[in-house]
């Protein structure tokens, strides 16, 4: 693992607990309402997948990885008083982010330009 794959997994890891953070917050801590609901979703899996995938973990697994954070977030809700978790809407908009993060990562790091700056 390179310099620059240790800290992308570590910035992966810092992006999870801030999702966690966030989604596992009590309802009485969260704002009444969050404009954006599933793009704020789409967007937070989009970066920990994007994250994932430049420290040097292979697309399927970068995927798989963030889906499976995001049911388990989702499910961990049930247990938060007042919020509702389970939302299979919310786990498909995180799995769509997720994609296209791990796709975007993914056509950057096959650039020529960036993969010889992570090969440092």
């Amino acid at each position: 693992m390179t310099r620059w794959q240790t800290v992308f997994l570590m910035a992966a890891c810092c992006w999870g607990a801030g999702i966690a953070w966030g989604s596992l917050a009590p309802a009485a801590d969260l704002p009444q309402h969050l404009p954006w609901d599933k793009f704020n979703h789409f967007a937070a899996y989009a970066g920990l997948a994007g994250w994932l995938r430049f420290s040097g973990r292979r697309w399927p697994l970068a995927w798989a990885t963030a889906v499976a954070v995001s049911i388990a977030i989702e499910y961990l809700q049930l247990l938060v008083p007042g919020r509702d978790g389970g939302d299979w809407e919310d786990i498909l908009a995180n799995a769509l982010g997720a994609g296209c993060g791990v796709a975007l990562a993914s056509w950057l790091v096959s650039r020529r330009w960036v993969a010889r700056w992570f090969d440092r």
